[in-house]
């Protein structure tokens, strides 16, 4: 990626992921030790849910294809120094972004681009679906009516 780590997580806290391209060492350039210690990371993020959504989002990891996931770095390797790296395929999104605060300042956010927790499903349903084309949506976080 970059040389310097950005100041926070790419993504920010926007609804939708805007992330165009994957970047960094595709998982297929990975020899064993590195695919380890990348499904290893991946699980520790997945394990902070419970058993079974961690499970089905693995499950869906591996049906997307480990060969589409991609770990991608930004910074230093010293400890202290600022820091970023993203975990990026096809169902799911990791950043760890540890710059401020003299590089003792984590944020880190987990996410699923295809299906993104911060999306307003129901709303695209209603607004893409050809049965709802004439219904009229109320409005909402994402604007108003039509």
């Amino acid at each position: 990626m970059e040389a310097e780590a950005p100041r926070d997580i790419v993504t920010g806290n926007a609804r939708i992921v805007e992330l165009d391209e994957f970047e960094g060492l595709p998982v297929s350039e990975m020899n064993d030790e590195q695919r380890q210690a990348l499904m290893h990371v991946i699980e520790e993020y997945l394990n902070n849910a419970v058993a079974d959504i961690a499970d089905a989002e693995m499950d869906r990891i591996h049906e997307a294809g480990l060969e589409n996931l991609h770990f991608a770095w930004a910074g230093s390797t010293e400890r202290g120094e600022g820091h970023y790296y993203r975990i990026h395929g096809p169902t799911v999104l990791i950043e760890y972004d540890n710059v401020q605060g003299g590089a003792n300042h984590v944020h880190s956010v987990w996410r699923d681009p295809s299906n993104d927790f911060g999306d307003d499903l129901l709303r695209r349903h209603y607004e893409e679906a050809e049965h709802h084309q004439n219904d009229r949506l109320p409005a909402g976080p994402g604007g108003g009516g039509r």
